[in-house]
């Protein structure tokens, strides 16, 4: 469904990600760690289009089409849907005015407060997108976009940055409605990438591969649980000097 061939990524010239490698099959959910700076976000944003975020080599595909030069919108269209680290105020635009575009007229305000009520945000819909919101109902804000939206690929940043342990719950709740946890992978439509720093949200969310991004590329892929135990016991210098010792190191 999704596949990444040998990219690397430059933003304003300065070259950030590089021989990228990953595969995503249908249903399917991963998971990418790394430490601050490792190219991370970089990777998602280049995945749904960002022009900032310039393709230099290499190829993205989405269910067989080359998307490499496909705009945002483009792709948002295919099925790619992305929840942001930190997400923007939109000043002017009601939260309920932007889930109503995300259903894409297939639903009415009844579906719209059924969302609402889901993700704890019915007292919200008519104020402007994210401002005052807390961090945890910015974060379900963003989920219930994309629950209204559909994707067939979701891509999440961090989704638990800045969440108390009560939000944290719910967002993971939701995340696994929109990833479709309860149904048969073999019958699931959506498939995930997440990235995370803590690790927490594997406590909620079912991923079955996990990657460690160093220095700008996949240092290893493996059991995501396993990697997040190594992390915590001898932290990210560990992963960066495995990575050394086996990849010669990009200037």
């Amino acid at each position: 469904m999704l596949k990444i061939k040998d990219m690397s990524v430059a933003v304003e010239g300065k070259e950030i990600i590089h021989d990228v490698n990953m595969t995503i099959q249908k249903g399917e959910t991963h998971v990418l760690f790394g430490p601050n700076g490792a190219g991370k976000t970089t990777l998602l944003m280049a995945i749904m289009g960002f022009p900032k975020y310039r393709v230099t080599k290499g190829s993205i595909s989405f269910k067989g089409k080359d998307i490499t030069g496909l705009t945002v919108d483009e792709r948002a269209r295919l099925g790619i849907g992305m929840s942001f680290q930190r997400p923007p105020v939109v000043r002017g635009v009601k939260t309920r005015d932007m889930v109503a575009a995300c259903l894409k007229g297939h639903g009415d305000g009844d579906t719209i407060d059924k969302l609402a009520n889901k993700t704890d945000l019915s007292e919200f819909l008519e104020r402007d997108i994210n401002y005052g919101f807390s961090g945890g109902e910015i974060k379900r804000s963003e989920l219930m976009q994309l629950l209204a939206q559909k994707p067939e690929l979701t891509l999440l940043d961090e989704p638990e940055s800045g969440v108390d342990l009560v939000n944290i719950v719910l967002i993971g709740e939701l995340m696994n409605d929109l990833l479709e946890k309860n149904c048969p992978i073999l019958y699931r439509k959506c498939m995930g990438l997440i990235i995370t720093h803590t690790g927490h949200i594997l406590d909620y969310v079912n991923a079955r591969t996990g990657y460690v991004m160093c220095n700008g590329t996949i240092g290893c892929v493996g059991d995501p649980h396993e990697m997040l135990a190594t992390i915590r016991e001898r932290g990210y210098d560990e992963c960066i000097k495995c990575y050394l010792g086996r990849v010669p190191t990009h200037e």
